[in-house]
């Protein structure tokens, strides 16, 4: 019998990277958002709250890594409570402001300067008490995901990167957002595993400074904004992906830079369709006021004949809200889940064994971030 010296068995070959799957049903997802949005209608939008808590649910239980799939334990009334507490915060700054432009009207450009940065501070705050509240809801075998970190910390960080991206014309943009999600990641923890961020301004540069370049030329040229919107979004997620990193588990991505060129044209060919419609709905609506009124347009429309014009008001109101209903569930279809789907089905986890022995930590966080994130509209999914 041989015996092998201490120290000299072989190292297991590593294990081949996880795939991540999404096994959503499309037109599962596409009936839950049209449910949801003429809910929203009737409601006058407080519906919003359940319907992004079952898109949520939706999507985070049809994600699968290594065979277990995510879940999403937060509750729409949490998002409501979140909202109006926010409101409550809100509500007294529009009121000021309201007040300073009746009362001092020289006043109101001046105070527009600090309406606007407090806004800004608000938002970045939200934007990062919202992901904090989104994380502490995602549990994923039994272990729950969490943040801790400031939020005005946070708050600062991106107002100060704001003033330098303002001052060098977006070209420190790359470098803006390596550090504000350094920053969150390294916050972010899995049970008892920390997160980092690897990725860093100059990889993010390189790979999109000729969108940066030409982007005036994009905003001049309407049918190229699109692509070059997609563009970046698509290097963007690419970057971002390959930079995560929790314990020893890591991320990569194949996705490719036009992976988004396909989603963008069928959103906006949907809101060239629905315009057009709602065109037509107006102009047929219109003839037909005048047909069955017997007089002319310009009677029926003009300024002194409220009255007769009541019926087209009314219709367009109704065209109005059917328009942004429809837009809305393309909205949700395509750049929430369609996005999803395809960003995932080019993701691979390296080391998935590191997250294998986790222990439980962190504390849930209050969906107040959540509500400040709905008040100044600056939400995510």
């Amino acid at each position: 019998m041989q015996w092998a010296p201490i120290g000299s068995e072989p190292v297991p070959p590593p294990l081949p990277p996880t795939r991540v799957d999404f096994t959503g049903n499309r037109s599962e997802f596409r009936k839950l958002v049209t449910k949801g949005a003429m809910l929203e209608l009737v409601t006058f939008g407080f519906y919003r709250f359940w319907l992004v808590t079952d898109i949520r649910r939706h999507l985070w239980t049809n994600t699968a890594v290594d065979g277990d799939a995510a879940e999403y334990t937060g509750r729409a009334k949490e998002l409501l409570v979140g909202f109006l507490f926010a409101l409550a915060i809100l509500m007294p700054i529009y009121l000021a402001y309201f007040l300073v432009g009746i009362e001092f009207e020289r006043w109101q450009g001046f105070a527009s300067t600090p309406l606007f940065i407090a806004f800004y501070a608000f938002g970045q705050f939200a934007i990062f008490r919202a992901r904090r509240y989104r994380l502490t809801r995602t549990v994923w075998r039994g272990v729950r995901f969490w943040m801790d970190g400031s939020g005005w910390a946070y708050s600062l960080r991106a107002m100060l990167w704001g003033v330098l991206v303002f001052l060098t014309l977006g070209l420190a943009l790359p470098w803006r957002e390596a550090a504000l999600e350094r920053y969150k990641m390294q916050h972010t923890h899995y049970g008892d595993l920390t997160g980092d961020f690897e990725g860093d301004g100059w990889t993010f540069f390189k790979r999109g400074w000729w969108l940066w370049l030409l982007s005036p030329i994009a905003l001049l040229i309407f049918p190229l904004a699109p692509f070059f919107y997609a563009e970046f979004k698509a290097r963007e997620w690419r970057w971002w992906l390959d930079g995560i990193r929790i314990g020893g588990v890591s991320l990569s991505s194949r996705l490719p830079h036009d992976a988004f060129y396909g989603l963008y044209w069928k959103v906006i060919g949907w809101w060239v369709l629905l315009t057009t419609a709602f065109a037509a709905y107006m102009g047929g609506g219109a003839f037909l006021v005048v047909t069955l009124t017997g007089v002319t347009a310009e009677e029926a429309f003009g300024a002194g004949n409220a009255a007769k014009s009541i019926p087209m008001v009314v219709m367009m109101v109704i065209g109005y809200f059917a328009l942004a209903l429809a837009v809305n569930i393309v909205m949700r279809v395509y750049l929430q889940r369609d996005l999803w789907a395809k960003v995932l089905e080019t993701v691979e986890v390296h080391n998935i064994a590191a997250a294998a022995d986790v222990r439980g930590s962190g504390k849930l966080a209050s969906a107040l971030g959540e509500g400040f994130a709905d008040g100044l509209d600056v939400a995510g999914f």
